[in-house]
């Protein structure tokens, strides 16, 4: 099981929110590059990366930062909020950017999604799910449309996406844990690599993601209050 270190970036910050409200945020530091550093040094493989201000309002505005993210560390990154388009995809893989990912547009625009595989590959493409009570919302998380995560998973598996990154909104940001039952259920289901985030707290939680055979699991808040030491967690869990 991978573990992804989350850095959500607001204004050039890296902070964390509450159950995605952009009213409940705490910022942590004001250089994420330091941060993506920090996670290389203690033996992150893969770093995820969300623009938070782009998930709002569609456009790229920590473009600077995300890229200085890319440049300071070898390892890769992964990253998503705001992509609204080929353009948008084309520009962060641009900069050196490995894996994009789509959230809003995969339910506003399935189209697209199936363009992205095919132009930029499977590996480049990933679809971000973010549910309440298991339905899909979308717009940075401010709205909930008609169509569950299962639903949608299937949708975009037959376009040619193999990995999701699943975040239940109730448990972000909250320390309570992941939703383990639902993405259980997802990987039952959809035979899909799911990455599971939302709630990490704890390496008891770490386990639970682990024996339910996830692709991996994100990381944030847990990491920035010092709940779990990142290179502990590697060594516990990356390396079965």
């Amino acid at each position: 099981m991978r573990l992804y270190p989350a850095i959500d970036i607001i204004n050039g910050q890296a902070v964390r929110l509450v159950q995605g409200d952009y009213k409940k945020e705490t910022v942590y530091d004001k250089d994420p590059v330091q941060v993506a550093k920090q996670w290389e040094d203690a033996g992150a493989d893969y770093i995820h990366v969300v623009d938070l201000d782009g998930a709002q309002d569609g456009t790229w505005k920590n473009r600077e930062t995300i890229s200085n993210i890319v440049k300071s560390v070898k390892v890769p990154v992964q990253t998503g909020g705001g992509i609204r388009s080929l353009q948008d995809i084309e520009e962060r893989l641009s900069v050196g950017i490995a894996r994009v990912i789509l959230g809003t547009v995969a339910i506003k625009n399935p189209a697209l999604v199936s363009e992205a595989v095919n132009k930029f590959g499977q590996e480049a493409i990933v679809v971000g799910i973010d549910a309440k009570d298991g339905m899909v919302a979308i717009h940075g998380w401010e709205q909930v449309s008609d169509m569950s995560a299962l639903d949608l998973c299937l949708k975009v598996k037959a376009m040619g996406i193999t990995t999701i990154i699943y975040t239940d909104i109730a448990k972000d940001g909250m320390m309570l844990g992941p939703n383990i039952e639902q993405t259980r259920q997802l990987i039952q289901e959809t035979g899909m690599n799911i990455i599971a985030s939302g709630g990490v707290s704890n390496y008891e939680d770490l386990e639970k993601v682990s024996q339910i055979q996830a692709e991996g699991v994100i990381i944030g808040k847990a990491l920035y209050t010092k709940a779990i030491d990142l290179k502990k967690a590697i060594r516990q869990f990356e390396s079965r």
